[in-house]
């Protein structure tokens, strides 16, 4: 059965209340996610919690005094999400987004992150909660929030569509309250290093099934989707040893800020300021499919967007981003300054 279909069915079974369809064959999957806890116990976590990452960010744009006051962004998921195996909150995947997101709307960003590590998507409705908690009482929501779930979801054998429907139903809280919202898709887990072939083909076949039946769940709802992927593409495959951290699990400071920059012109684009616009781009192979079909093309390409068009149809977009180099110099939340490579100036297209 093709991604694309088995994808629409996981989709489809989260809308209409199904059961947990599965991705492949229960021994096979019993083998893969066996060998997938195997790994992270062989390479061990052992790591100090997230270092939190709330706060101002681009303060020289001016302070939240002043009208129109800072764009709010919240950050919710897992460990990836939480920024979980490195040292500095700047090093986080949400720093980097709201530094980022600063320096191209020239405003500054406050950060709110709600995301936990070990989270499954069942922990998305406390978060939720905690982001919109006075909304009903008249405080504003999030302009934009990014949202990086799944891989847990995997390892720990949750139905694929109660994940998506999980998924979806806090994509939809949050659209109600009127956030733009940006969904991380589930990560490759085939990269694991101790995982072996043909488990790797087999864990790597899990996880983007359940990436492409994400995409389709929220992109009725509005919400655009960046493919997590491989974590991000080549760099990872090239550079393992620098873009994972101590755990060989978890992405580097290098390896985050890779994973953030592919995610930041998404982000940039679902609040109308990234200068490039939603059509085609048929220079960088850019598409427009059905639904399905753009989901399970953008699972099998790591830092592809999807948005919807109209109809049926989505659009697949390469967006132009530009790497940022980490620093572990970096400040706290509240300096006033971007990482490297953004500070004060627009991200270039």
């Amino acid at each position: 059965m093709s991604r694309a279909r088995t994808a629409r069915r996981i989709a489809a079974g989260a809308a209409y209340g199904g059961g947990g369809l599965g991705l492949v064959g229960a021994a096979a999957v019993g083998l893969v996610l066996a060998e997938v806890q195997f790994a992270k116990r062989t390479v061990g976590t052992g790591l100090p919690d997230p270092p939190r990452a709330d706060g101002l960010y681009g303060s020289e744009f001016g302070g939240p005094e002043l009208s129109p006051g800072p764009l709010r962004m919240g950050m919710l998921g897992d460990s990836t999400a939480a920024g979980l195996g490195v040292r500095r909150a700047r090093q986080t995947p949400g720093a980097l987004l709201a530094s980022g997101l600063a320096a191209v709307a020239e405003r500054p960003v406050e950060l709110r992150n709600v995301a936990l590590s070990g989270a499954m998507s069942d922990d998305l409705d406390r978060q939720v909660g905690l982001l919109l908690d006075g909304v009903e009482s008249g405080a504003p929501a999030p302009n934009v929030c990014v949202i990086m779930i799944g891989a847990n979801d995997v390892t720990r054998r949750m139905p694929p569509t109660q994940s998506v429907r999980l998924l979806t139903a806090a994509v939809r809280r949050l659209r109600l309250a009127g956030s733009e919202v940006v969904v991380g898709t589930c990560p490759d887990l085939g990269t694991i290093e101790p995982v072996y072939q043909p488990l790797r083909m087999l864990a790597r076949r899990v996880s983007r099934q359940l990436a492409a039946a994400q995409t389709i769940g929220v992109l009725a709802l509005g919400a655009r989707t960046v493919s997590m992927g491989d974590l991000l593409g080549p760099e990872f495959a090239a550079n393992p040893r620098e873009m994972f951290g101590p755990d060989s699990y978890h992405p580097s400071a290098e390896g985050y800020a890779t994973a953030a920059m592919a995610v930041l012109p998404t982000l940039c684009a679902a609040l109308g300021l990234w200068p490039e616009s939603d059509r085609l781009d048929v220079s960088r192979d850019e598409d427009m499919l059905p639904v399905a079909k753009a989901a399970s093309a953008a699972a099998g390409e790591a830092g592809t967007e999807v948005t919807a068009a109209r109809g049926p149809w989505a659009l697949l977009k390469h967006r132009r981003r530009r790497r940022v180099p980490t620093d572990p110099d970096i400040g706290q939340p509240g300096e006033g300054e971007a990482p490297a490579g953004l500070s004060g100036s627009r991200t270039g297209a």
